[in-house]
């Protein structure tokens, strides 16, 4: 079907108008953290928003209002989870993975690129990405939280403080 009337070409400009409004209203009260691609339950969030978004605008069987209690309940859950994993240590290890070690010094960590499931082509690319051309130049690469590589061309004895919750690096020398 290409075109059936003009009524729902203006019910999608009108929900789908008011329907952003209200998702913008709805996230700038909730603060910044609640659409960052931190860890896991932060990308389904945003997903969800999308998915939640579209439906509302298309679906006559779904009204403004409800569209609106869904964001509102998602982001608020959101917002839950998010408190309670900077309060908790032991929630936050529940809810988010951990970054971790894939190469040390030069050395690949092949137990850590299996259990993650990240190819020796991956880190190489990582590497060029930052501009190191071989192993023995980078300190480490680190898969982080969000899926992301972290290189970082030298370690400090000690390893920093910012590799203390890498995991992998407290049995490193």
């Amino acid at each position: 079907m290409f075109f059936e009337d003009w009524t729902g070409i203006l019910r999608v400009l009108a929900v789908g108008s008011m329907t952003y409004a209200s998702l913008i209203l709805i996230l700038r009260i909730s603060g910044k953290r609640t659409l960052s691609k931190w860890n896991a339950f932060d990308f389904v969030v945003t997903i969800a928003l999308g998915s939640m978004t579209a439906t509302i605008i298309l679906s006559r069987d779904v009204a403004l209002v409800e569209g609106v209690a869904a964001f509102t309940l998602l982001i608020a859950l959101q917002y839950l989870i998010t408190s309670l994993s900077v309060r908790s240590d032991s929630f936050a290890k529940l809810v988010k993975s951990e970054p971790t070690l894939l190469l040390y010094r030069g050395t690949i960590k092949h137990k850590a690129l299996d259990r993650m499931r990240v190819t020796e082509s991956e880190v190489r690319a990582a590497l060029r990405s930052a501009g190191i051309a071989s192993y023995e130049d980078a300190g480490a690469v680190v898969l982080e939280t969000d899926g992301s590589f972290s290189v970082l061309e030298k370690i400090p004895d000690g390893h920093g403080e910012a590799m203390s919750d890498v995991a992998g690096i407290c049995s490193q020398p």
